[in-house]
């Protein structure tokens, strides 16, 4: 029987969807627009609380690494723009909505949304308090940059009432942040978290990636130990999706530097493996929380979420998406707005509701998509128990060749993912997908 790492080796160049929705992004379509999100919105239970999540595409400086759709800028003039565009659409939405809605979660994601001035951050959040309510346990969430993050931008934060911040590691080793355009030694990143926490941010996320550009086993593990001692409240673990076709800054990265399957493997399990012992414990297929976190109780309890910001212990079952790019969720379907600021910006100044794409999803689809999210967060699946409560036949599904592999068990219609092969998971969501051979689309590679 081939071993556990010849295993993830001849399946790791499988591409697979993330998952974060089904159906997933690719198979959005222009047959949904501004009229039909409309009507969406307007038919939001007026009881339910939803979340909130505002896209900023703008960084002082640009990442080579980096998959967001997001540009650099260091000239204050476009940001202001752009937020008066986003409080623009932000009030499009509320008038659409059937009453003045509660928020459980805001998510504040790019690019670099703390790239806002402390006062522009006063007058964002003004803006959604006269427009929304927050629930008593509401997390108010943003991602900085510890390389610009001053005192006064943490007070702004204090200020406001953010609960959380998530601050974009990657790696400790100095090759490797050449390597990727990011100068960030620890001490910063150290600066960044005692900043919140003197003003009340007591929840801070750090994220790390493997298969970086000069990157070795040793440093992917060191970066975890390092990310570790700085003691986050969650720390998540990817793997550099490298598309320069897709990314054209992604070409400055030398094919040469980057590491093979192989290594790839090992720097995850090294890094895997740090975290473990520095105490967290592991979410899911990449994300890693203390033991009292919610998010491991929501594990613990079958109830932890996946949306397109991940893994979440968010119970809102919509998801409004403001800003270039952002994705929305809603019972009725998925949206995602215009990508070019600028067209963006024209279809908000003309008022209209600047979706680009989307889809509505039928039973059928939102019985998958239950039978993924619980593949993609507990790693197993009653696949007939999950049909039963939509009143239909459990779907067909092949895994025989996982099942052979012994990355996955079967039993009647439950199915569980070896943890040992949890990276793989993502294939094994794949048997429940029917959009997945329709067309020409790329994924990543699944380790």
């Amino acid at each position: 029987m081939a071993s556990r790492r010849d295993t993830l080796l001849a399946f790791a160049s499988q591409r697979s969807p993330r998952y974060t929705s089904y159906p997933t992004a690719p198979h959005f379509h222009d047959g949904v627009g501004t009229d039909i999100y409309g009507q969406w919105l307007e038919q939001l239970d007026p009881g339910e609380p939803v979340s909130l999540y505002l896209h900023v595409p703008y960084c002082r400086t640009l990442c080579w690494y980096c998959g967001c759709n997001t540009r650099a800028t260091t000239k204050p003039a476009p940001v202001a723009a752009y937020l008066d565009t986003l409080l623009q659409e932000l009030t499009l939405v509320a008038d659409r909505l059937p009453a003045r809605m509660k928020i459980t979660h805001l998510a504040m994601g790019g690019g670099t949304p703390a790239i806002l001035t402390p006062a522009q951050i006063d007058r964002l959040m003004a803006v959604i308090r006269a427009r929304f309510d927050f629930t008593v346990d509401a997390e108010i969430s943003i991602e900085i940059d510890p390389r610009h993050f001053t005192r006064e931008d943490a007070e702004a934060l204090g200020r406001n009432g953010f609960t959380r911040a998530s601050t974009g590691v990657q790696s400790f080793d100095p090759a490797v942040q050449a390597a990727i355009n990011r100068i960030q030694p620890i001490e910063l990143v150290e600066a960044a978290f005692n900043r919140l926490r003197q003003v009340g941010v007591m929840k801070i996320n750090a994220d790390l990636l493997y298969g970086l550009p000069k990157q070795t086993v040793d440093s992917a593990r060191a970066s975890a130990q390092a990310a570790a001692a700085l003691n986050p409240s969650r720390l998540a673990v990817f793997g550099y999706a490298h598309v320069p076709h897709m990314m054209a800054h992604q070409r400055l990265i030398l094919d040469e530097d980057l590491p093979g399957p192989e290594t790839r493997i090992d720097q995850a399990d090294a890094m895997d493996e740090a975290l473990k012992q520095a105490g967290f414990h592991a979410i899911g297929i990449d994300h890693y929380a203390r033991p009292a976190d919610p998010m491991t109780l929501a594990l613990e309890a079958g109830v932890l979420k996946r949306n397109f910001q991940g893994y979440t212990t968010d119970r809102a079952c919509t998801m409004i998406g403001v800003g270039a790019s952002a994705i929305g969720e809603s019972p009725a379907g998925y949206v995602q707005n215009i990508t070019d600021v600028r067209t963006w910006r024209e279809a908000v100044v003309a008022g209209q509701l600047p979706v680009a794409r989307g889809v509505a999803v039928s039973r059928e689809d939102l019985m998958r998509r239950a039978i993924i999210e619980r593949i993609m967060t507990d790693l197993t699946v009653d696949a007939a128990a999950i049909a039963r409560t939509y009143g239909l036949p459990m779907p067909d599904f092949d895994v025989s060749e996982l099942e052979a592999a012994g990355i996955v068990t079967r039993d009647g219609s439950v199915l569980s993912v070896n943890p040992a092969f949890k990276p793989l998971a993502r294939l094994a969501a794949a048997a429940f997908d029917t959009y997945l051979a329709k067309g020409p689309v790329k994924h990543s590679v699944s380790v």
